[in-house]
């Protein structure tokens, strides 16, 4: 098969084997493949969890069809149309734990919308209601609210009942837009005056939680933004990965601070957490009340080109590799 590979001087498309489904896995023909911040580490040659180092096949998620089951797989059968966190996901083959993926919704989802969906679902879903235990009628933050996964973030938050939804992004253009995605403030993370904003809209409060892909140049801004008794979960690194962090102002509010990733979960948490966050959102996403904006797509062919098009921070959404 063809795939996107780490070579020694950046990803290259050339064949690699193709995968044979383990008993709990099932084998996709992949249709099409989205990009996530980590497909840069990993392009990069550095590690992410288990994947990472020359000859890695590139990617974290996709969808297609069916085309293999494992023996203990029970939930799905050759020729369904599937979405899945998956490494390896960039190739025309990709095998993944059947607990992680989901059944294409039986609506007029594309392999191309379907392919953005896995990660964003279960990493916001977990974010919001999982680790940082969101209640009907909170308020919410994302930090980096105009990637794909801040985007779908902000409206899980509306959908599970968030009073306020506030997002960042230092673009303008990308600010304006937030509201479409269900953004009721939208805030430049770089103002020095954005906290007291968020305090505004909060009604002095401050926000219950936060969601947060940036860290390090925001830490203690989100802690001043932050209500007493609220919750922060990192879910990402963009701004950095050491700061400073004002442990006085963290004890003073008693804040809740969560760290977030897929890389040390069991399969059996991966599972848990997909679980859940079908439950709370299938019917959602099947109403096409759930959607992603495809900034641009590309063939499988020219991953290099789209990974430095995501690289160059120019995008809104996601980026989608056609296989």
């Amino acid at each position: 098969m063809k795939a996107a590979v780490v070579g020694e001087k950046g990803v290259e498309f050339r064949d690699a084997p193709k995968p044979s489904p383990k008993p709990n896995e099932i084998l996709i023909k992949v249709r099409a493949a989205s990009l996530n911040r980590a497909d840069l580490a990993v392009a990069s040659g550095h590690q992410h969890g288990t994947v990472g180092g020359t000859g890695t096949i590139v990617g974290l998620e996709c969808a297609g069809e069916v085309e293999a089951v494992g023996a203990e797989v029970k939930d799905f059968k050759p020729g369904d149309r599937v979405m899945s966190s998956a490494a390896g996901g960039f190739a025309e083959y990709a095998v993944t734990d059947s607990g992680r993926a989901h059944k294409v919704p039986a609506n007029n989802m594309t392999y191309e919308q379907a392919a953005c969906m896995p990660v964003a679902l279960q990493t916001m879903h977990n974010a919001l209601v999982g680790a940082g235990r969101l209640k009907k009628g909170e308020s919410v933050l994302i930090q980096g609210a105009s990637s794909g996964v801040g985007l779908l973030g902000m409206q899980i938050a509306k959908l599970m009942g968030a009073s306020v939804v506030m997002g960042t992004s230092t673009n303008e253009a990308r600010r304006a837009r937030l509201k479409e995605f269900g953004c009721d403030l939208a805030l430049d993370s770089r103002d020095d005056k954005w906290p007291d904003k968020v305090k505004e809209a909060t009604g002095g409060k401050g926000v219950d939680l936060i969601v947060d892909q940036i860290s390090a140049g925001v830490a203690n801004q989100n802690m001043q933004a932050a209500a007493i008794l609220g919750r922060i979960v990192n879910v990402g690194r963009l701004g950095g990965m050491k700061g400073e962090f004002n442990f006085d102002l963290h004890a003073l509010k008693r804040i809740d601070y969560i760290g977030v990733t897929f890389r040390t979960r069991s399969p059996e948490e991966v599972r848990t957490i997909v679980q859940a966050a079908r439950a709370d959102l299938w019917p959602a996403l099947e109403a096409g009340k759930l959607t992603l904006p495809i900034d641009k797509t590309y063939p499988l062919e020219k991953a290099a080109e789209a990974l430095a098009h995501m690289k160059a921070n120019a995008h809104f959404g996601k980026i989608v590799l056609v296989v």
